[in-house]
């Protein structure tokens, strides 16, 4: 005899916390595992300065408000103790320093290798969230001991690097905030883009620009609808002026396309050239599901086959990702809305994976 979970959340961030709060009022048997040590480490662990770009209104998890002006932004301390603070008020189960090294599918029933012991669950919710695996183009053809490279998510603060110029590569909103800060430090900073970057106030009229966002109907609007389809074409955009007015004033020289770098020299789409000591690589992550050894789960590129987070092995979900469904499905604001819709079908699989399935007794 086994002991099986009814469900098990692999992921303790925002997304494997919105699923358990739905999962805990519904009242199904679960556990989240995480391989961190604490809930919110990963915001602990990202660059010192991180603010969202969402007000604290849109920076919650559904049945607990953040504390503090709703207007304000957080930071990344805040955004941790939040998401502990939510854990504890729901009482929510998990157990940390859980690393899975692989999820199998066998004798009817869900496998889960960790680094400490064996897990049996009838279901599964992926909730690793979009965040993975760190990655930087591949246009470094040889180093140099004078330069360093770092990915943005291992940059801490400005007083970390040495002297001399920064190039940041990537027009996403933290390379955008990581040049800012590299700026008002006075250093030399060089931000590269591979198009133009389209930007938004914090505010509008008096309200944040994810008011707006919520009042036309964009900021939620599902992939099977005409509005989120025209929305997701759109490029992300840098949330913020700060930057603009830095480039504008001289203080931020922007750069198109780095085509390579050997050593010390990088060189851009436009031939010119750039001596920089350090290079950060705000150019986000690509998924890591390899651990998933279950036949048709994934795509030829990494990428999960799913609809609304639900695929078409009955009782595996994913939540968290990218545009999962709507904007907002890899945000707090948004990832609630993903999970209550993936509860719903947790809950109708309950009953019946029990009869399908052997049956294994806690």
């Amino acid at each position: 005899m086994r002991d099986v979970y009814e469900v098990i959340i692999i992921g303790a961030g925002q997304a494997g916390i919105a699923m358990s709060q739905k999962l805990k009022t519904k009242g199904i048997d679960h556990l989240m595992i995480d391989s961190s040590a604490e809930i919110g480490q990963s915001w602990l662990s990202r660059y010192k300065s991180l603010v969202l770009f969402t007000p604290k209104r849109f920076s919650s998890l559904p049945g607990l408000e953040m504390e503090g002006d709703p207007e304000s932004y957080p930071t990344r301390e805040e955004m941790a103790a939040y998401l502990q603070a939510y854990a504890s008020h729901f009482q929510l189960p998990y157990e940390l320093n859980i690393a899975v090294n692989k999820l199998e599918f066998e004798d009817n029933v869900f496998r889960i290798a960790t680094n400490k012991k064996i897990i049996y669950a009838r279901q599964v919710v992926v909730a690793t969230g979009a965040f993975q695996k760190r990655y930087i183009l591949p246009l470094i053809t040889s180093t140099a001991e004078e330069t360093v490279h770092l990915h943005s998510s291992e940059y801490v603060s400005p007083a970390d690097l040495s002297e001399g110029t920064v190039l940041v590569v990537g027009g996403g909103n933290s390379g955008a905030q990581i040049a800012v800060e590299l700026a008002k430090e006075q250093r030399d900073v060089f931000h590269a883009i591979s198009a133009p970057i389209r930007f938004l106030p914090l505010r509008l009229f008096g309200q944040s620009i994810f008011h707006w966002l919520e009042k036309s109907g964009l900021l939620y609007a599902g992939l099977d609808t005409k509005r989120g389809r025209w929305f997701q074409k759109k490029n992300d955009p840098v949330f913020g002026m700060e930057l603009k007015k830095l480039i504008k004033a001289g203080r931020v020289i922007q750069k198109p396309r780095v085509r390579d770098v050997v050593g010390q020299l990088a060189t851009f789409d436009d031939g010119t050239q750039l001596t920089v000591k350090t290079i950060i690589w705000a150019t986000g992550f690509v998924p890591d599901y390899n651990w998933i050894q279950i036949d048709g789960i994934l795509t030829a590129d990494g990428q999960p086959k799913h609809e609304r987070g639900v695929t078409g092995v009955k009782g595996l979900f994913f939540l968290g990702l990218q545009w999962q469904h709507q904007r907002g499905s890899a945000l707090i604001c948004g990832v609630g809305k993903d999970a209550e819709y993936g509860a719903g079908f947790i809950v109708k699989n309950a009953g019946s994976l029990t009869k399908e399935r052997q049956i294994f007794h806690r």
